[in-house]
């Protein structure tokens, strides 16, 4: 009697020490809701801020789950469901997580969110690692907060009286889980050592965190270009941006095609490009290749072919020619191509 009304003590005080954690983490979930419907609907498909295209700079580097994200933003419709579904959720487990109703299943929701935003952008940050620090802290809080349950200051403790008595029930809301200390123990340890690994994992996977050397894929612009050809006076090719600051695009200002002894075959400048026809881009993704003001826009994880039609293209001598383009940073990207 004496070591079971100890343990419920034990219970009781680690909710209290786990509670400013419980409350901020609820916070960063509901207030993703709050941010997208109540301040601000984030949900409108080609308006500023949708939250589907935010999904879509996630693509180029996500670990593990990257087929489901290309799925997602190939089919426009699927993905504004999937943004409502995941927002209402996130919604509904921040705010029973805050008021600590049915604990233990919330932390579980906590740590499955946390866990898709850790492999789908732990890769992103700009000035430090933001995204992976989101995720890999809020893994840990879900698992931290499921051992330690809401506590004293929850409705699940409120309502205990009124819950029916079943040990299986501690298991989602609160209270001391029906394990002896010394399993307790392993369970914890265990948790603490395989979420360890993961940081590690995780870390060095997307930063070479642990073993250098460091790198951070969203300082600059990077865009793989491929499928480079020529056909009755049309040049096609493929830029996908996958590196760089997803909310700063790649500006384009240069679209060069040199014959091998380096004369100019064409050349577009910024100018040009930001007046480049709609009807000759072909958008694989929600995030759109799009003309700009003074430059032809690449935003983080969007892939298109871009189609050039011009006479100086018709009956080109056989031979290599090189495709560049030009950013704005003065960065280049090339492909060599072969005109039979």
């Amino acid at each position: 009697m004496k070591q079971q009304q100890e343990q419920l003590t034990a219970y009781t005080l680690a909710g209290i020490f786990t509670l400013s954690l419980r409350l901020i983490v609820s916070w960063t979930y509901f207030s993703a809701f709050w941010r997208r419907l109540v301040l601000e609907n984030k949900l409108i498909p080609d308006s500023a801020g949708y939250i589907g295209e935010k999904f879509n700079h996630f693509l180029p580097n996500s670990l593990g789950i990257k087929p489901i994200i290309e799925y997602l933003v190939s089919t426009p419709d699927l993905l504004w469901w999937a943004m409502v579904i995941f927002t209402i959720v996130e919604g509904v487990v921040g705010l029973l997580y805050m008021f600590g109703f049915f604990t233990r299943l919330m932390s579980i929701g906590v740590f499955s969110l946390a866990f898709g935003i850790l492999l789908g952008s732990g890769w992103l940050g700009t000035t430090c690692l933001d995204e992976w620090q989101i995720g890999i802290l809020g893994v840990s809080a879900g698992f931290t907060i499921f051992l330690s349950g809401g506590g004293k200051y929850s409705l699940d403790y409120l309502l205990q009286s009124k819950l029916p008595k079943n040990k299986w029930l501690v298991w989602i809301t609160s209270g001391e889980l029906p394990l002896s200390i010394k399993r307790f123990s392993k369970v914890a340890i265990s948790g603490a050592v395989v979420l360890f690994i993961l940081a590690l994992y995780t870390n060095q996977a997307f930063h070479n965190g642990v073993w250098g050397p460091l790198h951070n894929k969203s300082v600059k612009p990077k865009i793989e270009l491929s499928d480079a050809k020529i056909d009755n006076g049309t040049l096609s090719f493929k830029v996908y941006r996958v590196e760089g600051a997803d909310v700063y695009g790649s500006f384009l200002i240069g679209i060069t095609l040199k014959e091998a002894n380096g004369k100019v075959v064409i050349q577009k400048n910024g100018e040009e490009l930001s007046q480049f026809p709609l009807t000759d881009i072909k958008n694989d993704y929600v995030a759109k290749v799009a003309p700009g003001k003074h430059s032809l826009i690449i935003p983080l994880g969007s892939k298109a072919t871009l189609n050039i039609t011009d006479n100086t293209l018709k009956n080109l001598p056989e031979g290599q020619y090189e495709l560049i383009l030009t950013d704005i940073s003065g960065t280049v990207w090339k492909q060599n191509m072969i005109v039979n």
